[in-house]
């Protein structure tokens, strides 16, 4: 049976004022579907990219990839949820700007009861996000130094505690003394602020010479040559977002002269590419959430409707830790 549910819909590329509140459809799941009434939404610096144009996707389209809420509908063939189930997913087709939606099961899990909608609508993509940089795409042990740009947002304070956790020493790079405060009290074990600091001097002075094995830059374009100038011969550059906009030009002579530098450019999906692995690597989040190992900050929520808001504030870099959409 098809319903009418509100959700935020792009008709043009271009800033905030292209989100619309939109009447859409939304049928009975697929066979392979559940529709989920959602609780809350998790915005992310990868809706912005979609909404600009920079990841391309055929217009019109909703924005969004993460959320949690209550499984409404099952589809026939769906055996791992059941209607009434607490859950999230951090990795769905575009469309989590919504009241209601159809996701895929493989790519939904279960909430633990120690865990909120709120924390899992916030965790959900910056926490996976953590979990494959630290756990799959560089293995970190106790001990360790590392760099990660922009500390004081929603996956970087998420990365402060988690290395905390992991006894790993993680060097943040912040754009205020106030958001250099937030990342100290998240765990980082040293901040360094790149408005009034020479990033790759500091480092050089906080490893005494030896600079890092890996560097995690989510900024892109502005942190590309100072990542590279951090880390030690032969040391991985994990290159994972585009705040700053995309890195392009890239030179390979430049990897021999700094090293013999490795160089990678994730993705979550890659990583997670089915139920078991997102639900395994969810769980590790789950539970270090729910020991208090990793506590959520929500720096600011907005309606649905005020998608656009939430958007200029996030582009603006005027937030601190996730940002939410909320629904009653």
């Amino acid at each position: 049976m098809t319903q009418q549910v509100k959700a935020i819909r792009i008709q043009q590329h271009g800033g905030p004022e292209v989100l619309e509140v939109a009447m859409v459809d939304l049928p009975a799941p697929e066979k392979n579907e559940v529709t989920i009434r959602q609780k809350a939404i998790g915005i992310n610096f990868i809706d912005i990219y979609f909404r600009t144009g920079l990841y391309q996707n055929p217009l019109p389209h909703g924005l969004g990839f993460e959320a949690s809420g209550i499984v409404e509908a099952v589809g026939a063939d769906v055996t791992n949820l059941r209607v009434g189930d607490r859950v999230a997913y951090g990795q769905s087709p575009l469309g989590a700007y919504a009241e209601a939606r159809n996701v895929p099961a493989h790519q939904v899990v279960k909430i633990p009861d120690g865990v909120s909608f709120e924390q899992a609508a916030a965790i959900m993509l910056k926490g996976l996000t953590v979990q494959y940089l630290f756990r799959q795409t560089y293995h970190l042990e106790r001990g360790q130094t590392i760099l990660f740009h922009a500390a004081a947002g929603g996956v970087g304070l998420i990365a402060c505690q988690w290395a905390r956790a992991l006894g790993v020493k993680l060097i943040g790079t912040v754009s205020s003394s106030e958001k250099a405060a937030l990342a100290k009290a998240n765990g980082a074990w040293e901040v360094i602020n790149y408005s009034t600091e020479d990033v790759a001097k500091r480092v050089l002075e906080l490893t005494d010479g030896k600079k890092l094995p890996v560097v995690y830059d989510g900024v892109g374009k502005d942190t590309w040559e100072t990542s590279l100038d951090c880390l030690q011969p032969r040391g991985l550059m994990v290159s994972f977002g585009n705040a700053s906009g995309a890195v392009e030009g890239v030179n390979l002579g430049t990897l021999a002269a700094k090293g013999s530098l490795y160089v990678t450019r994730p993705v979550l999906g890659a990583y997670v590419p089915t139920q078991e692995k997102m639900q395994a690597a969810a769980d590790e989040l789950f539970d270090l959430v729910s020991q208090g190992e990793i506590q959520i900050t929500i720096g600011q929520r907005y309606p649905l409707a005020d998608a656009s808001l939430a958007h200029t504030a996030l582009a603006g870099r005027k937030t601190t830790g996730a940002t939410i959409l909320t629904l009653e």
